[in-house]
């Protein structure tokens, strides 16, 4: 089960600022991705479900959080029905991110009270998912959307919480141009961990990565 609370994992998510996010089939090499950003600062990973066995990586992974990382938060990512999110719960997964809105993945999660983040693109969506006890709203993909949109979200329902993914760069350009805009956290996927970081097991320099991503952030914030 979930080692920390859907309020919990929401304030972490609120105060770094930023959900890095990836998958890979390999778990040795997963495993030194998480602690590079585990050095960078970073208490939050999700792990995309997107390949077969994607569950087992998983596993293993948060096994190694629990056992080498204190404080680190890890859950899944791209899942798309309850099924495979009561799956990755069983395993221990602390919040479960989807690309759409389904009711039957917020009944799942509630029950077990787990962060859950649906991706939404309508106001209407994202109403009815925060009925439904969503914390924090996945806006996706963001890209699409813009930060205009979600600076106009907040003005009617200001209490809204968006974490945009999906066309978010680690500049200080387009991070500032999302969280002015009103962001609670910003996604970051291969714009962070890149492909190149992977291929080179670049592992020192994607903590360095993080930890000025991170800075920009607090920066921003001041």
């Amino acid at each position: 089960m979930a080692k920390y609370s859907r309020i919990e994992v929401a304030q972490t998510m609120k105060e770094n600022g930023m959900v890095p996010l990836f998958f890979h089939s390999d778990i040795e090499l997963s495993k030194k991705v998480l602690k590079a950003c585990y050095d960078g600062g970073s208490r939050l990973m999700e792990f995309t479900s997107r390949g077969d066995f994607a569950h087992e990586v998983f596993g293993a992974l948060n096994k190694y959080a629990l056992a080498e990382l204190p404080g680190m938060i890890l859950g899944v990512g791209s899942v798309t029905d309850a099924a495979s999110a009561s799956l990755y719960m069983s395993l221990g997964a602390n919040f479960i991110v989807t690309p759409v809105f389904r009711e039957d993945i917020a009944i799942a999660c509630n029950r077990r009270k787990v962060l859950w983040s649906p991706g939404c693109g309508t106001l209407t969506e994202i109403a009815r998912a925060e009925e439904l006890g969503c914390e924090i709203v996945k806006l996706f993909p963001a890209d699409t959307y813009g930060p205009e949109f979600i600076k106009a979200i907040k003005g009617p329902c200001p209490w809204t919480n968006i974490m945009p993914t999906g066309g978010v760069y680690p500049t200080k350009e387009s991070l500032s141009s999302w969280l002015n805009a009103g962001a609670t956290c910003v996604g970051l996927g291969s714009q962070l961990i890149s492909k190149d970081i992977l291929d080179q097991k670049d592992f020192d320099g994607l903590t360095a990565k993080v930890k000025q991503v991170l800075d920009i952030i607090k920066d921003i914030r001041k």
